[in-house]
């Protein structure tokens, strides 16, 4: 993701303080109370993850699937990357922070994992070269501006393989807008202005500020975005990219309400006909 002040910073910083907290927002993950236990049941929870999206795919998509190339967008200290890398080949973790790239990387040497790569990220993922057999990501697109993550939400779907399966997860409502299903309700109209003392009226109807879904910092902690996408252009993403298969679960997260879109793309036509 490229340079910004708002989300690629604040994960910056989170990566360079409180790396696994930004991951999981449990107290025991704090870099003052993780111990070896906690990190256990962080990399479990991955593991988890991990076998949950496998299994999804082969139960709704594709019987037979079993990927050999995997790329995780948003990897972070490689909490589901690890337990991806126990079951695929070969991994590729991208991530915008070279501080949780980092202990990704140590983690996975503690691990002897050989079968991992791990690059930079940016709005183009310009590092990532080649296509995959699982495209995954979670709990990731939604800390990114719109338009940003439109763009990132296509280039993941291109980088899926024919034949091949992506898991993306993003946020599309607020539970806390019930009353206009999940976004926020629209300003309203002011009349239109009088001909006389035009001045006065817009300075009394001037904009106010308005509420953002931008948290402010908490005891020094980074703020991070929680972003809702249009479900529409994304199934336009999806459907244009010849995506004929899609499994959807919903996710909520404190609130945050979300879809995890598991999708598959056709084999290429020579595929098809030989088999």
């Amino acid at each position: 993701m490229a340079a910004s002040m708002t989300t690629d910073h604040a994960w910056r910083l989170w990566g360079e303080r409180d790396p696994y907290f930004a991951v999981i927002t449990d107290p025991q993950y704090r870099a003052t109370h993780l111990d070896a236990a906690a990190k256990a049941q962080f990399f479990e929870s991955g593991r988890d993850h991990a076998h949950y999206v496998l299994d999804t795919c082969k139960r709704h998509l594709d019987a037979k699937f079993v990927p050999k190339s995997a790329l995780d967008f948003g990897c972070g200290v490689g909490r589901v990357l690890v337990g991806l890398a126990e079951r695929v080949e070969q991994v590729v973790g991208v991530d915008v922070a070279p501080a949780m790239l980092a202990e990704a990387r140590r983690v996975c040497g503690e691990r002897g994992l050989a079968n991992v790569s791990l690059l930079p990220s940016d709005d183009t993922l310009s590092s990532v070269t080649q296509r995959f057999d699982l495209v995954h990501s979670c709990i990731v697109l939604q800390h990114i501006d719109i338009v940003r993550g439109r763009q990132l939400f296509r280039r993941l779907v291109d980088l899926v393989a024919d034949g091949g399966c992506g898991a993306l997860q993003v946020t599309y409502g607020k539970r806390y807008h019930a009353g206009s299903f999940g976004q926020p309700p629209p300003r309203p109209v002011p009349p239109p202005a009088p001909r006389k003392g035009w001045r006065s009226w817009i300075s009394s109807h001037a904009a106010q500020p308005q509420p953002t879904d931008v948290p402010s910092e908490i005891h020094g902690d980074p703020s991070m975005q929680m972003n809702a996408y249009n479900l529409s252009e994304l199934m336009f993403v999806l459907q244009s990219a010849g995506v004929l298969s899609l499994h959807l679960e919903f996710t909520d997260h404190g609130g945050e309400l979300g879809v995890f879109l598991f999708f598959s793309k056709p084999p290429a036509a020579a595929e098809a006909r030989a088999a």
